[in-house]
């Protein structure tokens, strides 16, 4: 009853309002796209013409990287060096070292072309940076101070990478670790060591590198030969064995000079003791020196010549019988003292004469 009274009561609608409504409403809208239209595309052009000028802006400064890291590589090539080995070695070095620097300077420029092209961006859509500045400097202040180890390590590995302290290959001494390098990144380094370990060093704390693949090795070699020696047919034993070692393979690459006889390093009672030393490729010293060490002896033995060692020369000529050789060995009954002669000796009979 309530209901259908108060359904009575209220007014009808009139048929033309709704449309009338609608079509104010059709208006408005048509009025605020007017109105808005200019700047919508105004600001879409802009941020089309941002977008576009970074993107161009980003392929252009990597190609210009990309093509100045070859140019330096081929002109550094072109210049340096004499040697065939020593050329391969430092082209090869120098291959990696650019492929990393190069990664890491298009990296930054990617990162920074990008980001300034999003910041004006978002200033196009008239947003305020400065709330968002202001976060993202304490955040990174906040991440810098908890993550300063992280910061250490990726620095110390640009400029590892950047200066060429050692690359993969090379056998380097980091105090911390030491053996070959297997891989080199920004903020770790990967070592394999002579037992086959693997050894994670941090970039950051490595406070010193000995790289002993960098340039050449030094072979160096004492030979002791007995004091009355020929030292003139000492040299010259010695001059024929490093000239045809100098003349095989693979010796031929690994011996970068000629086998140097630095002369007497000390003569001695007993021995004299002559110094080599020879220029060899990276990290083969230790083959040189065993292979010369193997020749030198054999053409020693040819020659008649005797090596000596530590203990002292023995003399060439044979010695004498013992002449104790003939000789008994002392018996414990010579002694009147010895428990043995004690127990042989008779026995005193008691005395009954009381």
């Amino acid at each position: 009853m309530f209901l259908s009274a108060l359904s009575a009561a209220a007014p009808s609608p009139e048929p033309g309002s709704s449309l009338d409504d609608a079509a104010k409403q059709a208006g408005d809208a048509a009025s605020w796209v007017q109105e808005n239209w200019s700047t919508w595309l105004s600001t879409g052009l802009r941020i089309m013409l941002i977008a576009a000028v970074a993107v161009m802006l980003r392929i252009a400064v990597r190609r210009a990287l990309t093509k100045l890291i070859e140019r330096m590589n081929r002109s550094a090539q072109a210049v340096e060096g004499t040697t065939l080995g020593g050329l391969l070695v430092n082209a090869e070095r120098r291959r990696q070292r650019s492929e990393a620097i190069g990664s890491v300077l298009r990296s930054v420029a990617s990162f920074l072309i990008l980001g300034t092209a999003v910041l004006m961006i978002l200033g196009a859509f008239e947003i305020n940076l400065a709330p968002l500045l202001a976060s993202a400097g304490v955040a990174g202040v906040a991440i810098g101070f908890g993550a300063r180890n992280l910061v250490t390590d990726f620095l110390s590995g640009v400029f590892m990478i950047l200066e060429d302290q050692y690359g993969v290959g090379d056998t380097v001494d980091a105090g911390v670790a030491s053996g070959e390098v297997i891989e080199v990144g920004l903020r770790v380094t990967k070592l394999r060591g002579d037992n086959g370990e693997i050894w994670y060093v941090r970039n950051g704390e490595v406070k010193r590198i000995g790289n002993l693949s960098q340039g050449w090795s030094t072979a160096g070699i004492d030979v002791m030969v007995r004091p009355t020696e020929d030292l003139g047919k000492v040299r010259a034993v010695i001059t024929e064995a490093a000239a045809a070692m100098a003349k095989e393979d693979p010796w031929n690459e690994r011996l970068w000079g000629p086998v140097e006889i630095l002369g007497l390093n000390s003569v001695l009672l007993d021995s004299m003791t002559v110094r080599l030393s020879a220029k060899t490729m990276p990290g083969k010293a230790l083959g040189v020196e065993r292979e010369l060490r193997w020749r030198i002896k054999q053409a020693f033995d040819e020659a008649g010549i005797r090596i000596v060692g530590g203990v002292p020369a023995q003399a060439d000529e044979p010695s004498g019988p013992d002449p104790a050789a003939g000789m008994a060995a002392p018996s414990a009954y010579a002694s009147a003292t010895s428990p043995q002669s004690l127990a042989t000796a008779p026995i005193t009979p008691p005395n009954i004469s009381k």
